[in-house]
């Protein structure tokens, strides 16, 4: 089942402008999908094969001499060449829409293709399913536990698969070998316990030292595999909001996952009755609010403006949402049972912050009653994509 796409949009309005478009993101997020539905008259062709890859090392002018009228380049990141062979092509024949690039690693790709096609491309990401786009297939989870568990990967809905099996084979076979092209690493179990470790710490700061005290590597070793787990977008390191004030922030990123079924398999959570009981079910639910949040943004185009709020003192909001002429607080609570409570954090940060910033205030929640209040909103889990983190209302229409 093909389901529409909050990104597909913005690559038919690229296409229309820009001769080529660079489209990166995890494996199995759905770029080859989304790519082939939206650009269906494209002649397609992926660099995964080991003989059309080598055919695209060996000789990229022939290569690209296939296909006159363009193409969808799959994975163009395993030809790092090939983008400096495009620039001439694109240079005789600058028609907007016809090249398509994908690519499963981002720095890599993107270095490529800034140096070979720096205003010849447009660049966009693809990430997992928001709740938005999961809700477009039939059968998809309708409790939070179950959600949670189950993560936004497009393969998992549409075959209808079981999470646990299918999240397990995805980092045996996808995250250990981008471990493999990107860096060699010498202990494989190592750096599987690296990730669990990474899994067992989301929401929380990502603290190297500490990382790498636990893992029994060093330092420096802890902060090149994390950096391979964000390049794999496996993770992403939420910043600290900082301004201009005499308060003391702290410094330190915080580490969060993509996708919530990866961090409930890595710490071995298979069913929704072991999540429900589980000491981290509160910092997985807050990941999954703030990737949430960031898939949506991401796939408006807006890759920036998020950041977390913690003092000195202890006082933290979960996420900032920054915009031209506000910010939007926002609180992650997995409890069920809508309470003032849970505004009161952000309303002290709303507080240190006035002089500065207007701010509205958001608690995502894990029930199911959307509360207007006069300090705030409380959100149900299943209504955030319904939030709208551009203009600071709920959209028009009936809860899913």
């Amino acid at each position: 089942m093909i389901i529409d796409r909050d990104l597909a949009p913005r690559l038919e309005q690229a296409a229309q402008k820009a001769p080529a478009i660079t489209l990166t993101g995890p494996r199995q997020s759905g770029k080859t999908t989304l790519c082939r539905s939206v650009f269906p008259d494209h002649s397609y062709v992926s660099l995964e094969a080991p003989d059309v890859r080598s055919f695209a090392i060996d000789d990229p002018r022939a290569f690209l001499a296939q296909f006159p009228g363009g193409a969808i380049i799959d994975e163009v990141q395993r030809a790092p060449d090939l983008p400096s062979y495009l620039q001439g092509n694109i240079d005789a024949d600058p028609t907007p829409g016809r090249w398509i690039l994908t690519g499963s690693q981002h720095f890599s790709l993107l270095e490529s293709v800034n140096q070979s096609l720096a205003g010849r491309t447009a660049v966009h990401h693809l990430l997992p399913l928001s709740r938005g786009e999961a809700i477009r297939f039939s059968d998809h989870p309708q409790e939070l536990d179950e959600t949670l568990i189950t993560g936004g990967y497009p393969r998992i809905f549409d075959r209808g698969l079981d999470a646990a099996d299918w999240i397990g084979s995805y980092i045996a076979t996808y995250i250990e070998r981008d471990v493999r092209t990107l860096q060699n690493v010498g202990d494989l179990s190592a750096f599987a316990r690296f990730v669990q470790l990474c899994a067992g710490r989301t929401a929380q700061l990502a603290n190297l030292s500490s990382l790498a005290d636990d893992c029994g590597v060093s330092q420096p070793t802890a902060k090149a595999w994390l950096s391979i787990l964000e390049t794999s977008y496996v993770v992403f390191l939420l910043p600290p909001f900082h301004a201009n004030l005499r308060k003391r922030l702290v410094k330190m990123p915080k580490l969060h996952f993509y996708d919530t079924g990866l961090v409930c398999h890595l710490l071995g959570i298979h069913s929704p009755q072991q999540l429900i009981s589980h000491p981290l079910r509160g910092p997985i639910f807050e990941t999954w609010v703030v990737s949430e949040i960031a898939k949506q943004r991401t796939h408006h185009g807006l890759t920036r403006g998020l950041s977390f709020y913690r003092d000195r003192g202890g006082t933290e909001v979960d996420l900032v949402v920054e915009h031209p002429e506000q910010l939007t607080l926002v609180e992650a609570k997995s409890a069920a049972t809508p309470s003032a409570g849970f505004l009161k954090t952000a309303r002290r940060v709303a507080a240190h912050l006035q002089s500065e910033h207007s701010c509205d205030l958001i608690a995502a929640y894990g029930g199911d009653q959307l509360q207007e209040r006069s300090e705030g909103s409380l959100i149900p889990w299943a209504n955030l994509h319904k939030a709208d983190f551009f203009l600071n209302h709920l959209s028009e229409g009936t809860p899913e």
